[in-house]
């Protein structure tokens, strides 16, 4: 259901203003235009009920008589019916404003019959009230002046009657107040709307740049960790065998070394390529569900195959329990910083060896990466790391971010230590150990 509005005009000053023009989304401020209209119709049931015996008592027998009771009756059986089916009798009161008037003479016939002191002079109160809340300021006006020429008319039968004279001029008073206050009530309704909606809006594209904020510092960290280095060391590769060729002996042998080195790195960075695009395929399919990743077992191959690759001795050592079982997005960033650990020391450190330390406690996940390398520069920190181009580090903050994690790297006696603490969710003494993860990632890196 829409309300009926009339054209948007340039608004006047003062209170009296035009009606505003309800929003895009209409939802919320129909509701309790509904709720407002259907307690504005019970009142008015309420009051015929109650006042059809006043309108009875003051008539004579015969057709006096029957016309007060088809107007009771037609009455009260409108009320009711419109109440209890809003949905079907409001978008005909909408559009025809006329089917008012018929309610509006229903009623005067029974005040003209009971008298202006009686209860049913309230329940003229209410057609204001209702053509302001659904037709706005010229509705209001309208009924509000047929319902004044109503109360004027029933002045004129009863002005020998005590008190009439007073009590019309009270039931006139709050007719008027009534249209006022519904119109008030639409407006404010449908402002609070058009506020609500644009604040809605302003969240919606905030969100949004949010959103693609992260997922471009994501991209950012994915490529800087598989193909852009796996890319550098392929420029390398093809810079040596270039070198190679250039002498004026080349050595067969170096050059077909040179160029498996070439061609390795160029399958390399094939196949990550493929995995980061299966990963970002993976991100978009919100129904997919992936079983929790045992940490141990991947970080025992992530170890073996680093070792295999750099000839840098690499050991993984755990203490404490097995490790929770953890979302698949949570084992992934956790590995990728012991992966880019590791790589600084491979590039960086000029170390002998590299330790992996997993350590698990009731409430926190630890891992340690140490070499016995030269360690980072003096000035090197995370602060610093964007300035002076070391990419590595700031993806492992933002990784550690996401997961909501401590990133904490110091120098060694010797060497460089990296050490992430990433905490865990335990659940009570008395209740059994859960079957889904400890931990839950708060949102995609």
């Amino acid at each position: 259901m829409a309300p009926s509005v009339a054209p948007s005009v340039a608004p006047t000053t003062g209170y009296l203003q035009d009606d505003a023009a309800p929003p895009a989304t209409l939802r919320l401020q129909l509701n309790a235009l509904q709720a407002l209209s259907r307690q504005t119709i019970a009142v008015r049931l309420t009051m015929l009920a109650i006042g059809t015996p006043f309108a009875m008592a003051n008539t004579s027998d015969g057709a006096p008589t029957h016309a007060v009771l088809i107007a009771a009756a037609l009455g009260i059986t409108i009320s009711y019916a419109t109440l209890r089916d809003w949905d079907r009798f409001a978008p005909r009161l909408l559009a025809h404003p006329s089917l008012m008037v018929l309610d509006l003479v229903l009623g005067a016939v029974l005040l003209l019959t009971a008298s202006p002191v009686s209860p049913l002079a309230y329940a003229t109160v209410c057609t204001p009230l209702l053509s302001g809340l659904l037709y706005g300021w010229r509705g209001a006006g309208l009924f509000t002046g047929l319902q004044l020429a109503v109360l004027l008319t029933v002045h004129r039968a009863w002005e020998h009657s005590p008190g009439a004279g007073a009590g019309t001029l009270l039931i006139a008073g709050f007719c008027v107040a009534a249209g006022i206050i519904g119109v008030t009530l639409r407006n404010l309704m449908f402002r609070f709307g058009t506020a609500t909606q644009a604040l809605a809006e302003a969240t919606s594209r905030l969100a949004v740049a949010e959103a693609v904020e992260s997922e471009r510092a994501r991209l950012a960290r994915e490529l800087h960790d598989s193909v852009a280095k796996t890319l550098h060391g392929l420029a390398l590769a093809a810079d040596a065998l270039s070198t190679s060729a250039d002498r004026p002996a080349p050595d067969p042998a170096v050059l077909r070394r040179q160029a498996a080195l070439v061609a390795a790195a160029a399958r390399r960075a094939a196949a990550e390529s493929r995995d980061l695009l299966t990963d970002l395929r993976r991100h978009t399919d919100l129904t997919e569900t992936r079983p929790p990743a045992d940490l141990t077992t991947q970080l025992t191959a992530k170890t073996t195959t680093f070792t295999t690759r750099t000839t840098l001795p690499t050991h993984l050592t755990r203490t404490g329990p097995e490790p929770p079982p953890l979302p698949p997005e949570t084992t992934r960033h956790l590995l990728a910083i012991v992966t880019e650990a590791l790589e600084n020391t491979h590039r960086h450190a000029r170390a002998t060896r590299a330790d992996v330390t997993l350590t698990v406690t009731a409430t926190a996940l630890r891992l340690t990466i140490k070499d016995d390398g030269v360690g980072l520069p003096p000035a090197r920190a995370l602060a610093e790391a964007s300035d002076s181009g070391h990419f590595g580090l700031v993806g492992m903050r933002e990784r550690a971010e996401q997961l909501g994690a401590h990133l904490h790297i110091a120098p060694g006696t010797p060497g460089t230590e990296v050490t992430l603490t990433l905490p865990l969710r335990e659940p009570p003494a008395d209740t059994p150990r859960p079957s889904r993860p400890l931990h839950q990632e708060s949102a995609h890196a």
